[in-house]
């Protein structure tokens, strides 16, 4: 099937000529694509005390600039969530890439913040094009390996977001600064156009019959399975605390850092924005097993963020960069445990959908409370509004490691039951008859989705 056909979401028949890519090919090709995407999307954050001194920019005029990124995302991903699974995964890709190309030249040419936010915005939709597609593509490449799936899903992710400020900030040491980035930037998406182009896409997983396959496209409202919506709702929470810390590293936290370090290179900025995501991007590569991987991560992520405002107070950088390193490596492996919970839970035609209202709430995490951090530093400065702001994170860290544990306390208790005759069903003494034991409410309520598990027979 060739690209045009793809978006017309018409059947056409196999042409012999194209690039028919292994599967170890096309699992880097993803890869690479969202790596890419999210790079550039975050080229600009070391950059930001530069657009502040040459455009006049407040630090909330940069929060809004920031945040214009994390709403057309979280829009386009509410939007267009699932247009992967009918369009294929390779035309979605295809098509982030194309509006990418378009937001980092917008951002090049950028000189106020309404040139800023339309970049950001651009830059935006194509991270949500390619959010859904590329993780549904990565899974469908190892459906053995789920595991291995979300692990190479959070590291392109992560190391992506990570190593965009570091690239930026050395990039930014070109003639040129606030330009040369981005344009660096556009001729590698131009180049990773060949390679999607070339691909023999595999057939969407959700083919659309019909004169108006159109309709297909047509906004849908997000919704997750009962089997999966416990396990959906604390990825989401996890996502939102944690994108937090991340929106707070990729917006005000290279003034606040430099500082601390008391420098203005802009690439170790980039390089101190960027520990605490590529801690969590190397973090995927642990092989961290058990019930209550969740919660460890969460109270190493709250001991940490609250070891920043530590780090502030006693002008320590290796405080800093102790606390950054934790921040990262509790986040990654308390997300990767509960992504991979729900991704295992959703049925195959509905991953890029349902994975799609994951990262829905996890990005609002980056706009909502950075925008809020954004008024407070107009109102107490930038030093006691970030402060209070990575405090509030811990203490929100250490309540949602607590729900956890209760959670996965409930599940062990409910295995215990079932495998000791709890619950369930036994003979009553009369042949063909049996009676359910009781299950105390407590436990039924305790997650749902353990509903199932409870009420079978």
């Amino acid at each position: 099937m060739t690209v045009f056909s793809e978006l017309r979401m018409s059947t056409a028949a196999v042409s012999p000529r194209g690039w028919d890519a292994s599967t170890t090919a096309r699992l880097v090709l993803a890869g690479i694509v969202i790596f890419t995407l999210l790079v550039g999307a975050n080229l600009a954050t070391p950059l930001y005390p530069l657009y502040e001194s040459q455009l006049g920019l407040t630090s909330l005029d940069i929060t809004v600039a920031f945040s214009a990124y994390v709403l057309a995302l979280v829009a386009t991903l509410m939007l267009a969530g699932h247009w992967s699974d009918h369009i294929g995964r390779r035309a979605a890709l295809l098509l982030a890439v194309l509006v990418a190309l378009l937001g980092g030249l917008v951002f090049a040419t950028a000189g106020n913040l309404v040139a800023l936010s339309a970049g950001r915005a651009l830059q935006g939709i194509a991270v949500a094009l390619a959010t859904g597609a590329s993780s549904a593509a990565l899974r469908e490449l190892l459906p053995a390996r789920p595991d291995w799936a979300s692990r190479f899903t959070l590291l392109a992710s992560a190391g992506g977001v990570a190593a965009g400020p570091v690239i930026g900030g050395v990039l930014s040491l070109l003639p040129v600064p606030t330009s040369t980035p981005f344009v660096v930037h556009s001729l590698i998406l131009s180049v990773l156009l060949v390679p999607l182009y070339l691909l023999k896409a595999r057939p969407a997983v959700r083919p659309v019959n019909g004169t108006w396959p159109i309709k297909a496209l047509a906004p849908r409202r997000l919704s997750v399975s009962p089997e999966a919506r416990g396990a959906f709702w604390l990825a989401a929470a996890v996502g939102f605390l944690s994108f937090a810390v991340f929106g707070f590293c990729l917006s005000l936290a290279p003034g606040f850092f430099a500082g601390i370090v008391h420098v203005d290179s802009r690439p170790l900025v980039g390089v101190l924005a960027g520990l605490t995501l590529g801690s969590s991007a190397l973090s995927q590569l642990l092989a961290v097993r058990g019930r209550f991987v969740v919660p460890v991560g969460l109270l190493i992520l709250a001991v940490s963020v609250a070891l920043i405002a530590v780090a502030a107070a006693l002008t320590s950088p290796w405080l800093l960069v102790l606390a950054s390193i934790g921040a990262g490596l509790g986040q990654g492996i308390s997300f990767r445990a509960a992504f991979n919970d729900v991704a295992g839970r959703t049925e195959p035609s509905r991953h890029a959908q349902v994975i799609s209202a994951v990262y829905v709430i996890t990005y609002l995490g980056s706009a909502v409370p950075v925008i809020g951090l954004g008024f407070a530093t107009t109102a107490w400065g930038l030093p006691a509004s970030v402060t209070v702001f990575v405090l509030l994170c811990a203490l929100c860290a250490v309540i949602l490691a607590v729900v956890s544990l209760l959670r996965q306390r409930a599940v062990v208790a409910l295995d215990m039951l079932e495998h000791q005759g709890g619950f369930g069903v036994a003979d009553d003494g009369v042949r063909g008859q049996v009676v359910q034991h009781p299950v105390p409410e407590v436990l039924r309520r305790a997650d749902g989705d353990m509903q199932q598990v409870i009420d079978r027979p």
